[in-house]
């Protein structure tokens, strides 16, 4: 697949100053399908320096305009929409239809949330005899994994743009050619030079060395909770701001009288969407005791019709993880549950049948599995749900809230109300209530160790801008 050689700073492809390069490799197939560089510290200083330069004229420019760069952009990523799902279902692995249906067509959609929202913000605001002003942060450093490769670079950028900041882009090592092909759609957009910059390397060298820099005033980081620890710290050191978008182990709580057969076909699909590489999966099912093994039951059913296959493949729901590291793992994962005594009731380490090349795992499901196991307790990161079983209510909240983390979870009861109700008493930043849908405008983020900010809509917004008031 088509790559470009240098890094986009200041407008502009320009050679990079590190001397190393990335092999993009197919999961599907372990075949590299582009080479890319890997940027060092001087390509960071030289892309933050841009974004310094770029910083007071994107500042000053009306929101409204700056809207209409942003729709501009999502313009530009619609017309190429095809491509970019396709390069990431070379690189990442994710099945054909879901590569174009929300890896591209969710951060789209995105974007035109945000043209929109920069235009009608108000970032003035008359409070007693103040008039409290909303001004960019400055320079972000926006440092995206690969799960979600244009996502999550939407979800900073975009934000990042209405509200008058600059922006250097370190991306995954996994999938930088999605971002690469996210610059072009940014310069077709006719985004001004230096506003937005791209540095493509290693996370130890490149992303270290910009969330260090002294010219950047935010990090933006989304991936694990061990790295987002590593850069609060740093950032810490300077005492400059984080947005921190990290793991999770979500729980989706059946209540007594709810659509067993929906909720358990939901949480199966959930768990299997992206090959179980998504932060907020709810990987841990909760049931009432009385209801338990017929869920079981029904879980082993549905999740016979996920059986992972080439991702470029129409209809295929299930590809191979991301690269050999995650394989081995997810795999080691579900080698653990066995090893502590969890009942394998679907799939299980052994390759997929007929998948003697790529990192493909089967979907798997636990029953047994007791709140303290390592399943139910470390994020995995790949197509694998757990059974718990309680007694009462009281023991479902403890059980679901009982981890270091509270990024996402899940509440199904015979009315919404009682869901609700429920859902008050979960350490999660987002819960869905009965199978509710995704809402792109409402703040996306998480409790404890599931992160720092929100992302999305207006909060995703205020995260960028900071406040100074005017006394009169």
């Amino acid at each position: 697949m088509s790559a470009h050689d240098g890094m986009y700073i200041d407008g502009a492809w320009r050679p990079a100053e590190g001397t190393g390069t990335i092999e993009v490799v197919n999961p599907a197939d372990e075949q590299v399908v582009g080479t890319v560089p890997a940027g060092d510290a001087r390509d960071v200083d030289a892309a933050v320096r841009a974004a310094r330069a770029a910083l007071p004229g994107w500042a000053a420019t009306p929101p409204a305009r700056r809207g209409e760069y942003i729709a501009a952009l999502r313009d530009a990523l619609a017309a190429r929409q095809d491509e970019i799902a396709a390069t990431i279902t070379a690189e990442l692995g994710s099945p054909k239809g879901f590569a174009r249906r929300v890896q591209t067509g969710l951060p789209i959609a995105v974007a035109g949330s945000y043209a929109e929202l920069a235009a009608s913000h108000p970032f003035e605001e008359r409070i007693g005899n103040s008039t409290v002003l909303h001004e960019p942060v400055g320079v972000v450093a926006a440092i995206t994994p690969w799960n979600y490769p244009l996502h999550q670079v939407v979800n900073k950028v975009a934000p990042a743009l209405a509200a008058g900041c600059t922006i250097v882009l370190k991306p995954a090592e996994d999938t930088p050619l999605t971002a690469q092909l996210f610059a072009e759609c940014v310069d077709a957009a006719g985004v001004p030079a230096g506003v937005f910059n791209l540095v493509t390397g290693l996370g130890s060298v490149a992303g270290q060395a910009l969330a260090e820099h002294p010219g950047v005033d935010l990090v933006s980081f989304t991936g694990s909770t061990a790295v987002g620890k590593r850069i609060g710290a740093l950032a810490g050191a300077a005492v400059k701001r984080v947005a921190l978008e990290l793991g999770g182990k979500s729980a989706s709580v059946i209540l007594p009288g709810a659509d067993l057969a929906k909720a358990v076909a939901a949480n199966v699909a959930d768990v299997c969407r992206n090959t179980g590489q998504s932060c907020n999966a709810l990987t841990r099912t909760l049931v009432h005791a009385d209801v338990y093994e017929e869920a079981v039951s029904l879980a082993a059913a549905a999740v016979a019709d996920f059986a992972p296959g080439d991702p470029a493949q129409d209809g295929v729901r299930v590809g191979p993880l991301v690269n050999a590291k995650q394989h081995a793992r997810v795999r080691g994962y579900i080698d653990k549950g066995v090893e502590e005594g969890a009942r394998l009731v679907a799939g299980g380490a052994t390759p997929p049948e007929g998948r003697d090349k790529g990192y493909y795992v089967t979907p798997t499901v636990f029953a047994d599995v007791t709140p303290e196991m390592t399943i139910a307790q470390e994020e995995i990161f790949g197509p694998v749900l757990s059974f718990i079983k309680y007694e009462d209510e009281d023991e479902a909240a403890r059980i679901a809230n009982g981890t270091v983390y509270g990024l996402a979870a899940a509440v199904w009861a015979a009315d919404q109300e009682t869901a609700a109700a429920f859902a008050r008493r979960l350490d999660a930043g987002q819960v869905e209530i009965n199978g509710g849908g995704f809402n792109i405008l409402a703040p996306f983020g998480g409790y404890k160790e599931s992160g720092v900010g929100r992302e999305l809509g207006v909060h995703g917004l205020g995260e960028y801008l900071q406040t100074k008031s005017l006394q009169f």
